[in-house]
């Protein structure tokens, strides 16, 4: 089985890398596969690779679910 969860972009550097918040731990995702990323944009990431962007109220929607199943520790919807 495979998860793909939302995480807030809160840093693009050079070569298509960014550094997302994923529930309070940050950690380097290549933007190779989606156009027009900000910071402050929530993407939805899979092993590595931000996927897709996805709209503010949805990504809090979802990380509260998750958090709400014991999926995500500590995370803030």
């Amino acid at each position: 089985m495979c998860l793909a969860i939302p995480a807030e972009v809160v840093e693009i550097s050079a070569g298509d890398i960014a550094i997302v918040d994923l529930g309070g731990v940050r950690k380097d995702v290549s933007l190779a596969l989606v156009e027009d990323v900000q910071v402050g944009d929530y993407v939805i990431v899979h092993v590595g690779y931000a996927l897709t962007r996805l709209d503010r109220e949805e990504a809090h929607k979802t990380l509260a679910l998750m958090a709400e199943a014991g999926l995500l520790a500590g995370a803030e919807a």
